[in-house]
């Protein structure tokens, strides 16, 4: 049990860290040029999405119990993954 209350914290805090991060880049988004602020804008709606459905997986996992447990992690694992990736893209777009 302390594993998935370990798991369960460490996911929160890196959504936490991952909403400071877009909302950087969305403040960022202020200082560019009209087409580019279009195309940016557009990025972080989809990376706003995948946060959205982090946090709904993560309320799934504090849910979930035995092999479903399991089942919701992998997939809350793959979406992680996605929006780590997503907000790394983003960051450097925005150099």
């Amino acid at each position: 049990m302390e594993i998935k209350n370990a798991y369960k914290q460490k996911m929160a805090a890196q959504l936490k860290e991952w909403n400071a991060q877009i909302n950087l880049l969305e403040a960022k988004l202020e200082n560019v040029g009209a087409d580019i602020k279009v195309k940016r804008a557009e990025e972080l709606h989809e990376l706003r999405a995948k946060q959205h459905a982090a946090s709904e997986k993560l309320n799934e996992l504090e849910k979930a119990s035995g092999e479903a447990w399991e089942q919701v992690k992998k997939t809350a694992d793959k979406i992680w993954s996605d929006l780590k990736a997503g907000i790394a893209d983003a960051h450097a777009k925005f150099k």
